[in-house]
C-alpha cells in the first residue's frame, strides 16, 4: 500500500514537471511579443527621419535669389521706392560725370586765358583776348571783358579814365567783375544741391523701404504661423535690397559733393587771385594812358 502512495506520487512529480516544460515555451513566446511590439513603436519615427533631407530643399530652392529677381517678388510699395532710388543713382552719377568733365575743361581753359591774357600790351588788347571765339564762356575771359568794356565805354562817353578820375574808372571796372563774379558762384554750383539731396536723405529713402518690407514678413509670419527660413528669408532679402540701393546712391553723391565743394572753393580763391591781378593791369594800363 505504502509502495503505490509512493508510485503514485513520483508520477505526480513526473507530470508536474513535464506540464511545466511545454508550458515554458508558450510563456516564453508571449513575453517576446510585447518586445517585438515596442521595438515595433520605437522604429515607427523612420519614415520621419528618411523624409528629414528633403526639409532644405524649400530653403535651397531660394539659392538662385538675384537682385533682379529680388526685385520683381519685392512688394509694390518697397518696389516704387527701390525704383526712385535707381533713377536718383542715374541722375547723380550723370551730374557727376559732367561736372567732372565741365571741371577739367574749366581748369584748362582758365590757365589758356590766362597765359594769353598776360601777354596783352594794352586795355584794348586785354579785351580782344578776353571776347576771341577761343576764350567764349570762359569766366576769367568774362572778366576781363566786363572790365575792359567798362573802361571802353567810359572813354566813348567822354569821361576821362586817367588822373584825378582814374579812381573812378578802377571802381566802374570792379563793379563790372562783381557782377560776372556774381553769376560764377550759381553756375559753378549747379546741380550740387540734387547731389546733396540724394547723399542725405537716399539712406533714410531705403530704410522706409526696408522697414515696409519686413513688416509684410512678419505679417506673413503671423498668417502662416510658421518660422521656417524659407518663408521669411526672401521677404526680408527683398526689403534690406531697398536700403543697400539707397545707399548706392547716397554714398557716391556724399562723396562727389564734398569733392566739388573743395573744387569750388579751389576755384573761387584762384578768381579772387585773377581779380587782384585784373585790377592792377587795368591800373597801370591807365596810369600809362593806354
Amino acid at each position: 500500500m505504502l509502495e503505490n502512495k509512493r508510485t503514485t506520487s513520483i508520477l505526480a512529480v513526473l507530470g508536474a514537471i513535464a506540464l511545466m516544460s511545454v508550458s515554458a515555451p508558450a510563456f516564453a513566446q508571449n513575453t517576446a511579443t510585447p518586445a517585438a511590439a515596442t521595438d515595433t513603436t520605437t522604429t515607427a519615427p523612420a519614415p520621419d527621419s528618411a523624409a528629414a533631407p528633403d526639409a532644405p530643399t524649400s530653403i535651397k530652392g531660394h539659392g538662385g535669389m538675384n537682385p533682379v529677381s529680388m526685385f520683381l517678388g519685392a512688394n509694390p510699395v518697397v518696389k516704387v521706392v527701390m525704383i526712385g532710388l535707381l533713377f536718383c543713382s542715374v541722375f547723380s552719377w550723370t551730374t557727376l560725370i559732367i561736372k567732372l568733365i565741365n571741371f577739367a575743361a574749366l581748369n584748362r581753359e582758365t590757365s589758356k586765358f590766362l597765359e594769353a591774357f598776360r601777354g596783352a600790351r594794352s586795355i584794348s588788347d586785354m579785351n580782344k583776348i578776353s571776347t576771341a571765339e577761343d576764350f567764349e564762356g570762359n569766366p576769367f575771359a568774362d572778366m576781363a571783358a566786363a572790365a575792359s568794356n567798362e573802361v571802353e565805354l567810359s572813354r566813348q562817353a567822354g569821361l576821362s579814365v586817367t588822373g584825378e578820375h582814374r579812381g573812378s574808372t578802377i571802381n566802374r571796372a570792379s563793379a563790372a567783375v562783381a557782377g560776372v563774379q556774381a553769376t560764377l558762384g550759381k553756375r559753378m554750383s549747379s546741380g550740387m544741391q540734387f547731389l546733396a539731396s540724394v547723399g542725405s536723405s537716399g539712406p533714410f529713402i531705403g530704410l522706409f523701404g526696408t522697414v515696409y518690407g519686413i513688416m509684410n514678413s512678419f505679417i506673413s509670419i503671423a498668417n502662416t504661423n510658421t518660422t521656417n527660413l524659407a518663408v521669411v528669408a526672401p521677404g526680408i532679402a527683398e526689403a534690406l535690397l531697398a536700403t543697400g540701393i539707397g545707399l548706392f546712391a547716397a554714398i557716391p553723391s556724399v562723396i562727389f559733393y564734398n569733392y566739388f565743394q573743395t573744387q569750388i572753393a579751389s576755384y573761387g580763391t584762384r578768381t579772387e587771385g585773377f581779380i587782384v591781378e585784373l585790377m592792377n593791369a587795368i591800373s597801370r594800363q591807365l596810369d600809362r594812358g593806354a
